[in-house]
């Protein structure tokens, strides 16, 4: 839970973060020029990484930009109140980041060229990757209890909103040429095929060494070593380093690690009843 937050149509954002203006310019006056790219998640989800992983498409393979400017900086949140300012700094093809949901999106998203990247993970790995997050992080309280905010998370008590409704709105969107989505474990289990996909969709031609060099400087232990991308230049008033890592491990199924097998059944069966009529199979429901 946010120590500090306000409702913006049904969803709870953080107030240092996000203003009703940030928000109201993001969905209803924000311009989106045909070439950019957006990459859109549910908080946790993999957002950095596709980040790295778009950024290095779009320069051949180039590691220079990745060196020298930091992440949040290269692809901006632009519902955020800085992101303007920041996506404003950006040379064009864009690539734009978002967690917003679906409902709230850019209106001009919808009447142009512009393509959208989503990317889910499992919702168990999710929560416990914000649950550690909310240790490091000043706009977060402490979470009462690993149960609380496992309620809390479950009942869409948490910044961004529910990640069930997140994920349902999004999929709309699933036959779209313009959409296409993929799952942290798909980046995990085959990150330079995934690399592929991506630029296919994105009508992006890299040759093989290109390709090398995106999932060479794209991977977790090379992103966790780039000052610009492990987001160790963040002010220790806004990340409190001391207490753990932005980049923590990078790996699917960490959520065995934390959940009791009383939580883990009370998860599925909330799942279940979130996604009864949802016509959809995800990866990590075929283990």
């Amino acid at each position: 839970m946010a120590s500090d937050q306000f409702t913006y149509r049904g969803v709870q954002f953080a107030k240092n973060v996000h203003s009703e203006e940030s928000l109201d310019y993001a969905e209803n006056k924000f311009t989106v020029f045909d070439d950019d790219v957006f990459n859109v998640t549910y908080p946790k989800s993999g957002t950095n990484w596709m980040i790295e992983i778009l950024n290095l498409i779009r320069n051949k393979g180039d590691i220079s930009l990745s060196n020298q400017v930091p992440i949040y900086m290269r692809s901006p949140w632009y519902e955020t109140v800085s992101g303007k300012e920041q996506i404003d700094a950006l040379t064009s093809p864009r690539i734009i980041s978002s967690h917003l949901p679906f409902h709230m999106f850019a209106k001009s998203f919808f009447k142009s060229k512009a393509k959208i990247i989503y990317t889910m993970r499992n919702p168990k790995d999710v929560f416990v990757s914000n649950y550690h997050y909310t240790k490091i992080v000043n706009y977060y309280e402490d979470p009462e209890s690993f149960q609380k905010y496992l309620e809390d998370f479950l009942q869409g008590n948490a910044l961004y909103g529910s990640w069930f409704d997140h994920v349902k709105g999004w999929l709309q969107m699933k036959d779209d040429n313009r959409f296409f989505f993929i799952t942290y474990e798909e980046l995990l289990q085959d990150l330079r095929g995934s690399v592929v996909r991506i630029c296919e969709f994105l009508g992006k031609e890299l040759d093989d060494e290109a390709i090398d060099l995106v999932v060479e400087h794209s991977t977790f232990k090379s992103m966790k070593e780039n000052k610009m991308s492990n987001w160790s230049m963040i002010p220790k008033d806004v990340l409190d380093h001391s207490k753990g890592s932005f980049l923590r491990k990078g790996v699917s199924g960490d959520w065995k690690n934390h959940f009791t097998v009383a939580q883990s059944e009370y998860f599925d069966n909330i799942y279940q009843e979130k996604l009864k009529d949802f016509d959809f199979s995800f990866v990590w429901e075929e283990k």
